[in-house]
């Protein structure tokens, strides 16, 4: 009787970086399935923390304000890549999380440096030993830099705001308004700016389909775990 050798776990973090519309989040959790690894969405992070400061009714730009309202915020969030949800003080808020007004607003509670340490701080102990796909705009330059690999997500400006367009069943003009908006917000805040790490592989995904692309994320996941 023989029986082949099982791969061994995925024990490392694989960072996942890049602006809206480049299809982080369904890539990364398909890579964690993949890996049998475990899945962390930071930005899911980020927007309940937005939905505890729009709840409590605090101006987002009263920076002292909002990470009160976010030290007592309970965020709890799943990193099964099959069951992702997010609680916010025990409520689920995996929709309110999505919602335009949330998106309106992420940006500026995001960019609250005492926030980001915050949350920063839970990633990394939710990350703990590995054996997770980690996903959102500083991971590989923050909140792991020893992740392997670090991928930096990209696309065209079109195809981008048709994938958010398609996704909330909104209009494309207003979705690429939106989404250039939140790049300009992103990428000039003083606190961990968008950015892409050094040392990070860049992988257009516009003319690339999810499996195309999962597959290329696997081969530089087996390559760095060599």
């Amino acid at each position: 009787m023989s029986s082949e050798a099982q791969p061994e776990a995925f024990t490392g973090v694989v960072a996942l970086d890049g602006p809206s519309g480049t299809g982080k989040s369904t890539v990364a959790r398909r890579l964690a399935t993949r890996l049998g690894a475990r899945y962390l969405d930071t930005g899911a992070m980020y927007r309940a923390a937005t939905v505890a400061a729009l709840r409590a009714g605090v101006a987002l730009d009263d920076g002292v304000a909002v990470t009160k309202v976010v030290e007592d915020a309970e965020i709890r969030i799943s990193t099964d890549p099959e069951q992702a949800s997010v609680r916010l003080d025990g409520d689920p808020v995996d929709a309110e999380i999505r919602s335009a007004e949330t998106t309106a607003a992420v940006s500026a509670v995001s960019a609250v440096p005492a926030v980001r340490a915050l949350l920063v701080d839970a990633q990394r102990e939710l990350i703990g030993d590995g054996g997770i796909v980690v996903e959102g705009r500083d991971i590989g330059s923050v909140v792991w830099p020893t992740a392997a690999p670090k991928v930096y997500l990209t696309a065209s400006p079109e195809a981008r705001a048709r994938r958010r367009a398609g996704e909330l069943g909104a209009d494309v003009q207003s979705v690429a308004g939106d989404i250039a908006r939140r790049d300009g917000l992103d990428s000039t805040r003083a606190a961990s700016p968008l950015a892409q790490a050094a040392d990070a592989v860049e992988l257009d995904t516009t003319e690339l389909d999810v499996d195309q692309v999962v597959d290329r994320l696997h081969e530089l996941t087996v390559a760095a775990d060599r």
